[in-house]
């Protein structure tokens, strides 16, 4: 019995199972211990900050290449380099309905209220206007009954619906043009001074 344990019969039988094993690439092992040590990096910074934090944060939440619409509107910088980006597009209509939307919502008075959702509605959303925004026959039926007596919310739906469009259309080819990189590489080069 020994004898057959380690013919050359079994030794290839050994070998052929081998082959149905999947080894890891070379590549592979070291990105894993570079992800590994990153992960353990995170931990430690977080531990000794003396913060709550997750006990792990994953590699890919933290290694973000791009800032989301959001970020974008907020900063000015990156605003203005966007709404030019769309203007190159032909598509600053978004932007522009979007911040009127948001100026809107700052109004305090109702009789500015009224005066500034007429003047939103002419501009983006009646069929005819100069500046008319894509949205759906629905959405813009809801606005033009609530015209009447407008809310602070009657154009929330509209500009959510714009702003879907700007973060799924817009955005991603903004985040890859050259009017996004220089802004990008400005705002570092202008922490470094």
């Amino acid at each position: 019995m020994p004898k057959h344990l380690f013919s050359k019969i079994r030794f290839y039988e050994i070998k052929d199972l081998m082959q149905n094993v999947k080894r890891p690439r070379r590549i592979d092992i070291v990105l894993n211990r570079y992800r590994r040590k990153n992960d353990i990096h995170c931990i430690r910074v977080h531990k000794t900050n003396d913060e709550t934090y997750p006990e792990k944060v994953s590699w890919q939440a933290d290694h973000k290449l791009h800032p989301t619409l959001e970020k974008l509107l907020r900063d000015k910088n990156y605003l203005a380099a966007f709404h030019s980006f769309l203007q190159s597009e032909f598509s600053e209509e978004n932007i522009e309905f979007w911040l009127a939307c948001e100026d809107f919502r700052a109004t305090a008075s109702p009789d500015d209220l009224r005066w500034k959702a007429q003047q939103i509605y002419q501009e983006f959303i009646q069929p005819t206007a100069c500046r008319e925004i894509n949205v759906d026959h629905q959405i813009r039926e809801k606005i033009k009954e609530s015209l009447e007596k407008p809310s602070l919310s009657c154009f929330n739906e509209a500009q959510k619906h714009v702003y879907l469009l700007m973060e799924r259309d817009s955005c991603p080819r903004f985040l890859h043009s050259d009017a996004y990189l220089s802004v990008k590489h400005k705002s570092r080069t202008l922490w470094y001074i």
